[in-house]
């Protein structure tokens, strides 16, 4: 097997990578309107691979306070996973999902801190299980952990688990909401051997 580069990612892996996307949102948007008793749509507008190092600038500029919900990969694919939300889209899902305004000045109960971590959990499986179920492979989430800071600081968790994972990120952005539409990002980042795996399952050989 070659070196994995970009370039190597051919029409059919993207793909495929756009089918999980899509239907990992059809099962994210099914479950959150469940748990909010409420319609809800959610749209894929746009799946990329990228180098890590320009996530950042791909979701917003450095300095802008974001929530991200972070969590390891295990078992066939080994790795870690991330679901941003911009400060409008957490308070609109956590008022939604409690009934009730957040704080004015923006910050977050503990409680409200879990129910959003809840939210990110059931969107990150929903995304795993459509993985799971296109390459037949066992993939489990750890438990996630929740942090509510700068794009920056938040980017560099997985940036330190880059070095370990090799440079390659899919970048999943998502719409989602009733009468006002919010924007969430999916990222995961598979280690090296893990691509391999992945397209393997897919019958692209490399």
């Amino acid at each position: 097997m070659g070196e994995f580069t970009l370039d190597a990612v051919n029409e059919m892996y993207m793909d495929v990578l756009r089918e999980i996307g899509n239907i990992g949102a059809g099962n994210a948007t099914t479950a959150i309107a469940k748990m909010l008793d409420m319609k809800i749509d959610m749209k894929v507008p746009k799946v990329e691979l990228m180098d890590a190092s320009q996530l950042g600038s791909a979701i917003c500029p450095e300095d802008e306070t974001i929530v991200g919900i972070f969590l390891e990969v295990t078992n066939d694919i080994t790795g870690s996973m991330m679901f941003l939300l911009k400060m409008d889209a957490a308070h609109y899902l956590v008022e939604k999902l409690m009934g009730m305004m957040v704080s004015p000045d923006g910050s977050f109960s503990e409680m409200e801190l879990s129910a959003m971590k809840e939210i990110g959990n059931i969107i990150a499986g929903s995304y795993l299980s459509a993985l799971s179920n296109l390459t037949n492979l066992t993939i489990l989430p750890s438990v996630p952990y929740i942090s509510v800071d700068m794009a920056a600081a938040i980017l560099s968790v997985p940036a330190i688990q880059f070095g370990q994972y090799g440079d390659n990120a899919l970048l999943i952005e998502t719409e989602f909401g009733d009468d006002v539409m919010i924007d969430g990002y999916f990222i995961l980042m598979p280690e090296q051997d893990s691509y391999a795996k992945i397209l393997a399952s897919l019958g692209i050989q490399m």
